[in-house]
């Protein structure tokens, strides 16, 4: 008789060594702090969140390794041993060999945008990120999107939505000019579409592209182990590639990259800038002396660049990336049992809800996805934050809203820090404010700062 073969489930790759207790609270308790936090979750007390999925950058859990290595902080003003030791593992992991740290990923984004840019000029990217469209605006830039009509789409299933179309590419430097763009900003995976990849194809074709043209191409790496985990995963070629190799493939076809190392490095805080370019160091290297620090510290205390460095090589574990994103996938394939909407394939490090399709009876200007994320809150203590037209900003030539296609609540996973319990519970919240989607009503916006409003906009029940 034939052995029946039973499929076995896997487990996180590491066990829990120390806990933090967390606070069980009211739903009268929870409708009040909502009310005084204006209805923005970035405003709520930290203390009065449940299960925090508000975001993965610097929430993640560190690991023993990383937390013995702070132990040994060199916090000489210049030159610590643990700069040279975070450089090292830059040159080797990403392949770059000039290398200046930040206190975070949008230093380094500030610094990229005054030292490459001039004032009316373009840079074209697949899809925006907030902090870094707006770097790249107030030293003068034009954003322009070129990433592929799929990502636009939350229910296509293209398994490489964050690829740059070629066409649209091409089609904005014959407007405006090569020597008009600043350089092709590319993120992987792209956080706006929903997490999603751009695969190694279409980034030789990019990067083919630029050099045709002499354009420079820039890298937003803050999340490339999971690009290289899904490429790793999808793309033909790459299947028996270790996500180390394949991350230095990717790195290698661009000028330079930016880091927040409050992502794949699992660190608290912490960023950096690498290029091949040595006259851009150069300028770089000054610059963050005047902006963040020493350029061997970079705002950065030993400790942390030394929990940076080991961060790097923790980071490529397989085992590591898989538990990371299968813990997002499991979350993705629950609230399918309750057909509730979110962007399809399931991304890298989060579940994005489609807050236009579960809120059909709002209209954009009644902000829904604000609404649904300070819904879930207050149904179960689940954090999680708006990604739509409230993080979209306003046209700085019009000073109107900019109504992106993309309405989401982006629910972000920590890397190592929930079980599948709080899965499970995240998932019941969702499951019962979709049930009850009828009844919710929208805001309106009670106050909103000049800048990266979705951080501090107050709201009102309408």
């Amino acid at each position: 008789m034939a052995k029946k073969i039973i499929k076995k489930s896997w487990a996180e790759p590491f066990k829990i060594k120390v806990v933090e207790p967390i606070k069980m609270t009211t739903r009268e308790y929870r409708e009040k702090a909502a009310k005084e936090a204006g209805y923005n979750t970035f405003l709520l007390k930290s203390e009065d969140v449940y299960i925090d999925l508000l975001t993965d950058s610097g929430t993640n859990a560190m690991s023993d390794r990383q937390w013995a290595g702070m132990m040994i902080g060199d916090e000489a003003y210049a030159g610590s041993k643990n700069f040279y030791y975070l450089w090292d593992n830059v040159k080797k992991y990403y392949g770059h060999p000039y290398f200046v740290p930040t206190h975070q990923g949008r230093a380094a984004e500030h610094m990229l945008s005054k030292i490459m840019i001039t004032p009316g000029q373009y840079v074209p990217g697949n899809m925006y990120f907030t902090t870094t469209r707006l770097h790249q605006e107030l030293a003068g830039a034009t954003f322009v999107d070129v990433i592929i009509d799929e990502a636009h789409d939350p229910y296509n299933e293209h398994p490489f939505k964050g690829n740059i179309d070629l066409k649209k590419l091409d089609k904005l430097v014959k407007e405006v000019g090569a020597k008009n763009i600043a350089y092709i900003s590319m993120a992987g995976p792209v956080n706006m579409a929903g997490g999603q990849p751009f695969s190694m194809k279409n980034l030789r074709e990019v990067y083919d592209f630029a050099k045709k043209h002499k354009i420079r191409l820039w890298f937003d790496a803050t999340r490339a182990t999971e690009n290289a985990y899904f490429i790793k995963m999808r793309e033909k070629g790459y299947q028996n590639k270790t996500v180390a190799d394949i991350l230095k493939e990717m790195c290698s076809y661009f000028e330079g990259l930016w880091v927040s190392a409050k992502k794949d490095l699992m660190v608290n805080i912490g960023g950096f800038l690498a290029t091949k370019n040595k006259k851009i160091y150069e300028a770089a290297r000054n610059m963050v002396v005047v902006y963040e620090g020493l350029h061997t510290y970079g705002g950065l205390a030993g400790r942390d660049m030394e929990a940076m460095a080991i961060g790097i090589e923790e980071m490529v574990d397989f085992d590591n990336i898989r538990a990371r994103i299968g813990q997002v996938e499991y979350f993705g394939k629950q609230l399918e049992k309750y057909k509730i909407p979110f962007v399809k394939p399931i991304g890298g490090h989060a579940i994005f809800l489609d807050a236009k399709k579960i809120l059909s009876h709002m209209k954009q200007d009644d902000f829904p996805a604000q609404t649904l994320a300070a819904e879930i809150f207050i149904d179960s203590g689940v954090r999680g934050m708006e990604r739509g037209i409230v993080s979209s900003g306003r046209d700085p030539k019009t000073g109107k809203h900019r109504y992106p296609k993309l309405e989401l609540v982006r629910l972000t996973f920590p890397r190592r820090v929930y079980t599948q319990a709080h899965i499970d519970v995240a998932v019941e919240s969702v499951a019962s404010v979709f049930e009850d989607r009828k009844k919710i009503k929208g805001l309106k916006m009670v106050y909103e700062p000049e800048y990266l409003r979705f951080f501090q906009g107050r709201f009102e029940r309408l």
